[in-house]
């Protein structure tokens, strides 16, 4: 099969579109037929600097596409079946192995590229919310890093869950611009602005009821400096690639807290399996929207890595193989 591979770490420049030997099929898994390949961040920090499990190595954790093998141990799929995929890697290629508990079934009809963008991000959006975020009908989030794949999917579904005012944060207001249709009400350009100030100002001096922080870093003291009393930080990723050094002493003062969020840490329960499904279920009835920004093919995986890395994405970038 074709596959992007790298043989060390480094920049997008170490992709490389390769045959490779076709992937086995666990008796609890399944073979799918890629059609579709959703890059997350994770995949991109895992090329920078993860461990190489194979090699060569095929990073990726999100693909969709139709099953063409079952494993004699699983009885809830069928070859034939279109679904969506979560692992660890293995995601940049044309075939894909994976544990059936890893696969959601997509509704008849549904987008097979949408599909794919779903477990990670609304996933990881929700439970950052709700499950550690504690979120309220009628409470402030603040979403840092609103373009991105999770934070697309987190205003929608704030905004769904009746937020009383949602803000976000973005490199750029062409950006920013782009987010209000989802359910943004105001947005904050980084570059330009004290994230924590303009909260402030936006709020009465309030500040934040829950904060998604997606990017980590410096920007997490900042998440901290714009929390309520009592806020929230769901931290749930390190984008900057750069230490995560806060005052924790800014914590106590109004009682507020950073819970660390991984939803790969649950991904086999089955709370965080049937909520995944649940997601997928609501964006094929149209009640929430994935937005693609690109779609490369995987032959150039380079490319599509680079783009990322650019911050230049609303929502998801996508392949094709």
């Amino acid at each position: 099969m074709k596959a992007a591979v790298y043989y060390e770490n480094g920049g997008p420049e170490v992709l490389k579109y390769e045959d490779v030997p076709d992937p086995q099929c666990h008796p609890k898994g399944v073979i799918i037929a890629v059609e579709a390949i959703a890059i997350e961040g994770g995949d991109v920090l895992s090329r920078f600097g993860g461990q190489l499990v194979t090699k060569p190595h095929v990073v990726g954790y999100q693909a969709a596409g139709t099953i063409i093998e079952v494993g004699p141990e699983v009885e809830h799929l069928k070859v034939g079946q279109k679904v969506a995929t979560l692992m660890n890697y293995g995601s940049h290629a044309a075939l894909r192995a994976v544990a059936a508990r890893n696969c959601w079934v997509i509704p008849d009809g549904y987008d097979v590229k949408m599909a794919a963008a779903i477990p990670v991000t609304f996933g990881t959006a929700d439970d950052c919310l709700f499950e550690f975020g504690r979120l309220k009908k009628g409470e402030t989030v603040l979403i840092q890093a609103g373009a991105s794949g999770v934070g697309v999917a987190a205003i929608q579904l704030a905004k769904r869950a009746g937020a009383g005012l949602i803000l976000a944060t973005a490199s750029s207001d062409e950006r920013l611009e782009k987010l209000k249709r989802l359910g943004l009400d105001h947005g904050i350009n980084y570059t330009r602005s004290d994230v924590a100030k303009e909260v402030r100002r936006l709020t009465d001096n309030k500040g934040a009821d829950v904060v998604v922080d997606s990017v980590g870093g410096s920007t997490l003291q900042g998440s901290i400096n714009s929390l309520a009393y009592r806020g929230r930080v769901s931290l749930v990723g390190n984008a900057g690639r750069e230490p995560m050094v806060v005052d924790v002493g800014s914590l106590m003062g109004g009682n507020r807290s950073v819970s660390g969020v991984f939803l790969g840490a649950e991904i086999g329960t089955d709370r965080v399996h049937d909520n995944v499904q649940r997601l997928i279920n609501d964006a094929a009835k149209g009640e929430l929207e994935v937005v693609i920004d690109r779609v490369f093919p995987l032959s150039e995986a380079a490319a599509a890595h680079a783009y990322i890395e650019s911050r230049a994405a609303v929502g998801r970038v996508v392949m094709v193989p």
